[in-house]
């Protein structure tokens, strides 16, 4: 089986600074696949070298069989790629529904109702609502709002980035049972997550970045058992 996304020997610099070093990674249909590392460590250069906002200088990224190297970022998403950016970035003037209809400007007309039902299904609190200005919502609500706008796309793959990050813990609790029940109908979903005991307890397989490299990996419950693991990352 091929992979739906392949990493292959990415560099990425900042100027002179080197931010990935040779990271290589795959993701099959159906994963649950999260990068986790302390800040800094390269995560979210990764998952905006992926979109197209950043390039590499050597390597390739292949999605779907085909290579994104010269693709553009806005014409990544209507292949199929959708990225939950980290910080939510909604757009705050604009309604619940106004932002969600941004997410599918690249689909058809025909399939926008239909697919707002199912974000709606998945994100009730947004449908309740929906009219209100989203820049008046919580932190997370936004996040939500952020997760089903990315859903609008209709995305073969899902890239979240720090969906976490700012919110409280019974709110990750929710964000991450949401994760789950979109995997559970089907989404495949490569997640950046400085939680590392919520991201390797649902992921299918994870892999490790320290300063720009890939130093570990395995499945999500081989990575939690691992006792570099719980030193690092888990306070164990």
């Amino acid at each position: 089986m091929e992979p739906i996304l392949k990493v292959d020997d990415i560099n990425v610099y900042y100027g002179s600074i080197h931010a990935i070093k040779g990271i290589s990674f795959e993701v099959y249909e159906g994963e649950i696949v999260t990068l986790i590392g302390a800040n800094g460590a390269g995560k979210s250069t990764t998952l905006n070298t992926i979109s197209g906002l950043l390039h590499s200088k050597t390597g390739s990224v292949t999605f779907l069989g085909e290579s994104l190297g010269k693709v553009p970022s806005h014409k990544i998403v209507s292949k199929g790629l959708a990225l939950v950016p980290e910080g939510r970035r909604i757009f705050s003037q604009m309604t619940v529904q106004e932002n969600l209809e941004m997410g599918a400007y690249t689909r058809a007309s025909s399939a926008v109702a239909a697919d707002l039902d199912m974000v709606y299904s998945h994100f009730p609190r947004l449908k309740e609502r929906y009219r209100q200005v989203a820049g008046t919502l919580s932190g997370g609500e936004q996040q939500m709002l952020a997760m089903g706008r990315a859903l609008m796309s209709g995305p073969k793959l899902l890239m979240m980035d720090e969906p976490s990050m700012g919110l409280a813990p019974i709110l990750v609790e929710e964000i991450f049972s949401i994760i789950q029940s979109l995997h559970k109908n089907g989404a495949t979903i490569l997640l950046v997550e400085q939680n590392a005991q919520a991201a390797l307890s649902i992921a299918d397989r994870g892999y490790v970045l320290e300063t720009g490299k890939v130093v570990l990996s395995g499945t999500g419950a081989e990575l939690l058992a691992s006792p570099a693991i719980k030193k690092a990352y888990l306070g164990g």
